[in-house]
């Protein structure tokens, strides 16, 4: 095995051949793939549901037939929010093994975990007894899970399964204080507890590499050949216990960027982190919703974080695909520490209190139509 090296390759944004999320163009991958190992580079990561459940099979395809077992890592993810009985469970975890022809996953997750799912499903079809059973049997080689909610039911799960190695998290210089995201504060949990942590939506789907025009400068300055994207997984990979930063690669070209700017991999510097806050500012100068003082929206009858929900829904307007952003795995989660009339309320207050700046209730009930709506689906098939 080549030294470990902190670029992952997410497998869940494949370059494809038509709009078909399941027809990858699996010669361009296969460069992808040789580009990447060539660079030195070794951790893959998949899922039983990206690209509609054939991003496991294209990996045996253009990595695990075609190269040595030895040479790479390989992780996948069981889909815990399918919510399936405990007799299928076992099935699925072999027809995974065989998706990716491979007898053993480096890392194996559960994905997409939050306090509703860690409650129901992964208690009622013991996710984690059968992880460690797994495991026992050299099925797997390290636990972990991936994780949408905030940062103490994160605290929890960790508390409670001590045999956990790794957890996944959202985490990017944007997201770092995010009240939705909570990037630092479920970053530190994951270190108090010694686990290892693995990045992904480093670039936040795409949002972060290309940046607001008031940004170019900041970054022209820093270092004119680098690429926006490259500070990004930068500012990641330099945070003690990151075990990988994965970047959903779409194409060779972002392949080549990635493996460049990574293969000596530099920390970021003070300077290039105070940048880096100064970009955020910008991105804010482009949400919808413009508020001086957003602490104000939450001083309401109901006690919700208002701004929370529309700082979040901010964030999904700049993203490429506001419909498969991080934040929509959050709201569900959110939504059930309130009473829920709280979505039909008159904010007509908050609005004085913002003197005007834009309609709360009108705005709050967009925010909560769009994350309602398009809250996290998957593929699952029968």
């Amino acid at each position: 095995m080549r030294e470990m090296k902190k670029l992952g390759f997410g497998l869940m944004r494949l370059p494809q051949k038509s709009a078909d999320p399941a027809d990858i163009d699996l010669e361009q991958l296969k460069q992808m793939v040789d580009r990447f190992l060539e660079r030195g580079f070794t951790y893959f990561d998949t899922s039983y549901v990206y690209h509609n459940g054939a991003s496991e099979t294209a990996i045996r395809e253009a990595l695990v037939k075609r190269h040595p077992r030895e040479s790479f890592l390989l992780a996948s993810k069981f889909p815990t929010f399918a919510m399936l009985p405990e007799d299928r469970v076992e099935g699925v975890f072999a027809e995974q093994l065989e998706k990716c022809g491979v007898d053993c996953f480096d890392y194996y997750l559960l994905h997409n975990l939050n306090r509703v799912l860690y409650a129901g499903e992964v208690q009622d079809a013991r996710l984690f007894d059968h992880m460690k059973g797994w495991k026992a049997a050299g099925k797997i080689q390290h636990i972990a899970f991936s994780y949408h909610d905030d940062a103490a039911h994160l605290d929890q799960i960790l508390s409670e399964h001590p045999e956990v190695d790794a957890v996944q998290i959202a985490l990017n210089y944007y997201d770092w204080e995010e009240p939705f995201i909570q990037a630092k504060a479920c970053y530190e949990v994951i270190r108090k507890h010694g686990k290892q942590v693995i990045v992904m939506e480093p670039v936040k789907g795409g949002t972060l590499a290309h940046v607001p025009a008031g940004a170019e400068q900041i970054f022209r300055d820093l270092d004119p050949k680098a690429s926006p994207a490259s500070f990004a997984v930068r500012f990641a990979a330099s945070l003690e216990g990151v075990l990988v930063v994965l970047s959903g690669m779409s194409n060779l070209e972002q392949t080549q960027d990635n493996t460049g700017y990574m293969q000596d991999f530099k920390p970021l510097t003070e300077a290039e982190r105070q940048a880096l806050a100064a970009v955020k500012a910008e991105y804010q100068k482009t949400w919808k919703f413009q508020c001086a003082d957003w602490s104000a929206l939450d001083d309401n009858a109901c006690g919700v974080p208002i701004s929370g929900i529309l700082r979040a829904y901010n964030s999904l307007l700049l993203q490429p695909n506001p419909t498969f952003g991080a934040e929509l795995n959050y709201y569900k989660s959110f939504r059930m520490d309130y009473d829920r009339a709280f979505e039909a309320g008159d904010y007509s207050a908050q609005t004085r209190k913002i003197h005007g700046a834009f309609d709360v209730t009108a705005a709050l009930r967009e925010a909560i139509g769009f994350e309602t709506k398009n809250s996290f689906q998957s593929y699952i098939p029968d």
